[in-house]
């Protein structure tokens, strides 16, 4: 499962993830929303968004 980044989660947060290597769902699902929300670019509206493509995936993300 190598899903590319939603679109809907803005440029900003789009950028933030992929300069720290997440350029896919499988990646994204490795990190903890806490992981997520400190990368700068990053907000609550993008990590809901995320948790439902990973969940239409299948996945989820990391506790913690």
């Amino acid at each position: 499962m190598s899903e590319a980044l939603p679109t809907g989660i803005g440029r900003p947060a789009t950028r933030a993830l992929t300069a720290a290597g997440l350029t896919t769902l499988a990646a994204v699902a490795q990190r903890s929303e806490r992981e997520l929300l400190a990368l700068h670019g990053v907000g609550p509206r993008a990590v809901q968004l995320l948790r439902a493509a990973l969940a239409a995936q299948g996945l989820g993300l990391r506790p913690g």
